[in-house]
């Protein structure tokens, strides 16, 4: 169902690209779209990793380079039963990951600086193992190719907008054009959000899966959600339809990030590997672990209610 779901959001954005091509060009604005989508789709295809990598200044490791990030890899993607990918290293403080490439053989997971400086290595393994799941589950291709017709349908609708759309008598005219150039970016962004938040509670998951200890990956998800929103990442900000591809949202969260995430709630990521945890203690432990995992919530409450200047009697938790 979840192929399926995203087979359609693709084909969806497809046919907004297509819908900016008609009010541009008519129906041979709408067929050369179409064209454009499909060469672009295919050499996306072919080239997606490297162009992604090269965005962001990307740089390949090894075993003697890197040898406790590339030996982790290695072990984790022995456990998940995929070809080892190649390893990439980021230099940017703000701790983050993305997997990319055309399918498991041809394949690169790439961590920042500051991931591998702020977790620990169970943490690390958590976040590792969350883009080895997307690799595993082919979403590599599907997201880079989503980023890249993203930015291309928000390119041609400022295209669009600068030259005044199609001018004939069944053309949008000047409130066509502003229209267009505002509501065909967000309504790519949105199909983004769509693809995001159907694959990463899978990968999440997986992820948590292939290591066994799902709160690794739960700690790793915390620390790196704070992180994001106090450490920007400039390329990262210039480039925004890449912001779905990392495993926590990159962007600093200002103005319209804020209103449009392009992932999920961390909060309810966490609370999902929480309960997935719960599920795989054996039987004696799995009863005290659900209690803590309760107790940890309450904290959480507690502590927030505090923030907002609210009593624990209001809270309804005493």
């Amino acid at each position: 169902m979840n192929y399926f779901r995203t087979a359609l959001l693709l084909a969806g954005l497809t046919a907004l690209f297509m819908g900016v091509g008609y009010l541009i060009g008519g129906g041979t604005g709408a067929v050369i779209a179409l064209i454009v989508a499909a060469a672009t789709n295919l050499f996306t295809y072919w080239n997606s990793d490297r162009m992604v990598l090269s965005m962001y200044g990307a740089h390949q490791v090894d075993a003697r380079s890197a040898p406790d990030l590339y030996n982790l890899v290695a072990e984790l993607a022995q456990r998940a039963a995929l070809p080892m990918p190649r390893v990439f290293v980021m230099d940017e403080a703000q701790p983050n990951a993305f997997a990319t490439g055309r399918n498991p053989e041809n394949a690169a997971v790439a961590v920042t600086t500051g991931l591998m400086q702020q977790l620990s290595r169970e943490e690390l393994a958590g976040v590792i193992a969350h883009e080895l799941a997307h690799i595993k589950h082919h979403d590599t291709l599907t997201m880079t190719i989503t980023a890249t017709i993203a930015g291309a349908i928000s390119m041609l609708a400022q295209f669009g907008m600068f030259f005044g759309g199609n001018r004939n008598s069944n053309g949008p005219g000047i409130v066509g054009s502003i229209a267009m150039m505002i509501l065909a970016p967000l309504g790519a962004m949105l199909v983004q959000m769509a693809i995001s938040r159907t694959r990463e509670y899978a990968a999440d998951n997986y992820g948590a899966r292939i290591v066994g200890q799902p709160m690794w990956l739960a700690s790793a998800l915390a620390k790196i959600e704070n992180s994001a929103h106090q450490v920007p990442n400039m390329e990262a900000e210039r480039n925004p339809a890449t912001a779905h591809m990392f495993i926590i949202n990159p962007l600093s969260g200002h103005g319209v990030d804020n209103l449009f995430a392009t992932h999920p709630s961390t909060a309810n990521r966490i609370a999902a590997l929480q309960q997935l945890a719960a599920e795989l203690a054996p039987r004696p432990r799995r009863a005290r672990l659900v209690r803590a995992i309760r107790r940890a919530a309450l904290g959480a409450e507690l502590q927030a209610s505090a923030g907002r200047g609210v009593s624990r009697d209001e809270t309804g938790l005493n």
